[in-house]
């Protein structure tokens, strides 16, 4: 099994830490009859050979032995060296990883009948994967699926063969496959694998009553199911990343598949979702949350629904359920709104979910109350209120109490008081101050500027921890108003990197042109990046009283970075009313910077009629079912309401058109 592992110069080759000398010893502890020293060197393969998808050197020498350890009958969950194997191979992108695995694709030839059903299911998709000639493939998969007779491996080969069909569309025999395997007489676990396949590659095929007949599969499915407790994971970084997973983790793949090849077809996946959280199995319920989440985050539409039904997980006694559900609703901000019954009833019952305590670092906004927050509901305020009079808030308070806008205002007296105990030279002034800061801007409560102005004359102007206070301290002075008694201050801060910001504050108190326009005019030609797009922007608060920077906007407006643009152009028609400057600006930063979107359609709606050019802008993308984040790649905790304001703000332009 290990013939020539020591004539490998392993000390000269590397992994993701340094020298790969300690890889012998891992791979023979892989084959050791101790589970903990198996589960031990499969953590040190992902955390070091195999790091985060890398490929190495070391990676490669090591596929020989990893297929030797495979076929080894004797060595238990060798199920977890032949996915090792398919990951390195397949999801690296690695072509000399893929080679290296390939040159051995016989080894999962002969693992398909093997006595082990985990090695048998990792070998289904590696045969499709690795080995040569689709003819071949097809067969072996037809003569091994009538014979098997493990549910996890039927699954496993129903999904290998929509692979192969994805891979080989000209080989339409797999379709036909699939197509008998979605009917009877098969179980309903294949049968739903099945048709997730079929939607992928062949939605033709599909039967019409698609939805009722994989809600009522998957109920059938969990009926034949042991829901028992399953033995302890082992306590290793492979543990504990399977103990993430759901505790069905074929169901929940396999309605994944689904929810994923049905794509904008939203009314078929809300329905679909219905059934899946009206189950009378939790562990259906639970999954169907994290379809949802998946589905709000990726798809516009009306939610409402399965929002509630979510919102009724929360008085189950299933903890993992009620957390998934209190997660999925906190992501979903005002959309939320549907839920907020029963966020409150969770909230009141079990004031233990409050605040979350870690190991290190302070305690946090618990998810339910969170989540009720987010949802701008008042029912929040007695628990925040409990909770800004203890000794020690939860981290971030603040902007969690700034999504209840104006109706927090019962809770600006306790900010105010949290506000002025802040120390001036504490180092983490900043972080302390920020949430409250947020909060107050929110409730725009204008008995807070003493407290505030505290803070801005006890903090530096320049970087560092205590400097990160000025800006967001001159930020809330302009929302609340700044009285008299902040001129000082902010005219002493026109020469700081705080500038652009000093200056919009001090034209809300005064309006005095003459004094903050050339320090805007001077930020916009010679300053940061940064600080330029600021000045530009305050510039437009400004309006027709900064038509002497017109010029500079102007520039500003034909190049630099793109969000400088964004900003010139529309500083340019609040400052100069005049769309044929701007028009193009906007056109261009629509589509090279998605992200401002939001900021182009507010500037769109303030033009009115002048904005009719860029109609079709707006039209599109209220017409897009998809997410803009979700179009872009990624998401971020925010992406929801991010999304809904951008919607918002592109039904103002076309009333306002």
């Amino acid at each position: 099994m290990f013939t020539g592992i020591d004539e490998v110069d392993w000390a000269s080759l590397r992994h993701a830490h340094g020298s790969a000398e300690d890889v012998p010893a891992w791979l023979r502890q892989l084959a050791s009859c101790d589970a903990a020293e198996r589960h031990s060197a499969l953590d040190g393969m992902y955390g070091a050979v195999h790091h985060q998808g890398n490929v190495y050197d070391s990676t490669l020498a090591c596929v020989p032995f990893l297929c030797s350890i495979a076929v080894r009958e004797a060595v238990p969950d060798r199920g977890c060296i032949v996915e090792l194997l398919v990951r390195l191979g397949s999801e690296s992108g690695d072509a000399r990883a893929r080679e290296a695995v390939g040159a051995h694709a016989e080894v999962f030839v002969s693992l398909l009948p093997d006595p082990d059903p985990g090695v048998r299911r990792a070998a289904a998709g590696a045969v499709v994967r690795f080995v040569h000639g689709p003819a071949r493939v097809l067969e072996l998969l037809r003569r091994r699926i009538p014979v098997e007779r493990d549910e996890r491996v039927r699954l496993a080969l129903t999904e290998a063969l929509g692979l192969f069909a994805r891979r080989h569309p000209a080989h339409t025999a797999a379709v036909d496959l699939l197509t008998a395997q979605s009917a009877p007489p098969h179980d309903p676990g294949q049968r739903l694998a099945a048709l997730g396949q079929l939607a992928l590659v062949a939605p033709e095929r599909l039967p019409a009553d698609l939805v009722p007949t994989a809600v009522r599969l998957l109920r059938d499915r969990s009926a034949r199911l042991d829901r028992s407790p399953h033995r302890t994971r082992p306590d290793s970084l492979v543990g504990r990343i399977r103990r993430l997973r759901p505790s069905d983790e074929e169901g929940a793949r396999l309605l994944r598949t689904l929810h994923t090849a049905l794509g904008d077809r939203t009314a078929d996946r809300t329905a679909l979702l219905d059934g899946q959280l009206r189950s009378p199995d939790p562990v259906d319920r639970c999954n169907a949350v994290c379809m949802a989440a998946g589905l709000f985050r990726g798809w516009r539409g009306d939610h409402a629904g399965p929002v509630a039904l979510i919102g009724a997980q929360l008085g189950t006694d299933q903890d993992r359920l009620r957390d998934v559900a209190v997660s999925a609703l906190a992501e979903l901000f005002a959309l939320a709104a549907p839920a907020a019954d029963d966020l409150h009833a969770l909230v009141t019952a079990r004031p233990d979910l409050w605040t979350r305590r870690w190991e290190r670092g302070a305690a946090t906004l618990g998810a339910p109350l969170k989540a009720l927050c987010r949802t701008g509901d008042p029912r929040a305020l007695p628990a925040l209120s409990h909770l800004l009079s203890g000794p020690m808030p939860p981290a971030g308070l603040g902007y969690e109490i700034a999504h209840l806008g104006p109706a927090a205002a019962p809770l600006a007296s306790a900010l105010r008081h949290r506000l002025g105990r802040i120390p001036l030279d504490s180092p983490d002034a900043g972080t302390r101050a920020a949430p409250l800061l947020a909060a107050l801007r929110a409730v725009g409560d204008p008995d807070a500027a003493p407290e505030v102005l505290r803070l801005l004359s006890g903090s530096p102007a320049g970087h560092g921890p205590r400097g990160t206070v000025t800006g967001p301290a001159i930020e809330t002075l302009d929302a609340l108003g700044a009285t008299a008694r902040a001129v000082p201050a902010l005219r002493a801060l026109l020469d700081s990197r705080h500038a652009a910001a000093a200056a919009g504050a001090l034209w809300s108190v005064d309006g005095d042109a003459c004094v903050v326009l050339p320090v805007l005019l001077r930020e916009l030609a010679e300053g940061e990046p940064a600080g330029r797009a600021q000045a530009a922007r305050q510039l437009g608060r400004l309006g027709p009283a900064a038509r002497s920077a017109l010029p500079e906007l102007g520039r500003a407006a034909r190049s630099g970075p793109v969000r400088l643009r964004l900003s010139a152009a529309c500083a340019l028609w609040h400052v100069g009313q005049d769309p044929e400057p701007v028009l193009p600006v906007l056109r261009a930063a629509w589509s090279r910077h998605p992200r401002g979107r939001a900021v182009v359609a507010r500037c769109l709606a303030a033009m009115g009629p002048a904005a009719g050019p860029l109609r079709d802008l707006v039209a599109a993308e209220l017409a897009d079912p998809r997410r803009l984040m979700a179009r872009e790649g990624g998401y971020g905790g925010h992406a929801v309401p991010e999304d809904e304001a951008l919607l918002g703000a592109c039904r103002e332009v076309l009333e306002a058109l």
